[in-house]
């Protein structure tokens, strides 16, 4: 999750929603991914840490399926990529902050949004994490 948090920061330098990501491959535990938000950089919605960390890691290891990988990532993942963790079959989420707005548990209402074999695992690094979410928000009022 520091690594994580590590990419966070350089999306809250570049003045984007600072959200990081790491996929790690879960067999030897090496990083293969590594992405931040990139929406205003790229005029891009769907640029979010997530997904551009899911493509990174495809690439990696030469294949769309990710079920021997797990996700950190510093924000609770959308709806979005929580759909898209679905598509990739991705082994573990593990999170750091909540988002009780936007996050894919408070609106996934109608059954599960992951894959059924995905284990999710939240709030490590929590306060970290939404320490530097705050600090960005508060910077843009």
């Amino acid at each position: 999750m520091r690594e994580a948090l590590r990419e966070a920061r350089k999306a809250f330098e570049k003045d984007e929603v600072p959200v990081g990501a790491v996929v790690v491959w879960d067999k030897g535990g090496d990083i293969i991914a590594r992405a931040h938000n990139m929406v205003e950089q790229l005029k891009d919605v769907t640029a979010h840490a997530e997904m551009l960390a899911f493509t990174a890691a495809a690439n990696a290891i030469g294949g769309k399926y990710l079920s021997e990988c797990t996700l950190y990532v510093t924000l609770e993942p959308c709806t979005m990529c929580a759909g898209a963790s679905f598509w990739t079959q991705i082994g573990g989420i593990v999170y750091g902050a909540t988002d009780p707005k936007r996050g894919f548990s408070c609106i996934a209402t109608s059954g599960n949004i992951l894959h059924p074999k995905t284990t999710v695992t939240s709030g490590v690094l929590a306060d970290e994490c939404t320490e530097l979410l705050k600090l960005f928000f508060e910077k843009k009022r």
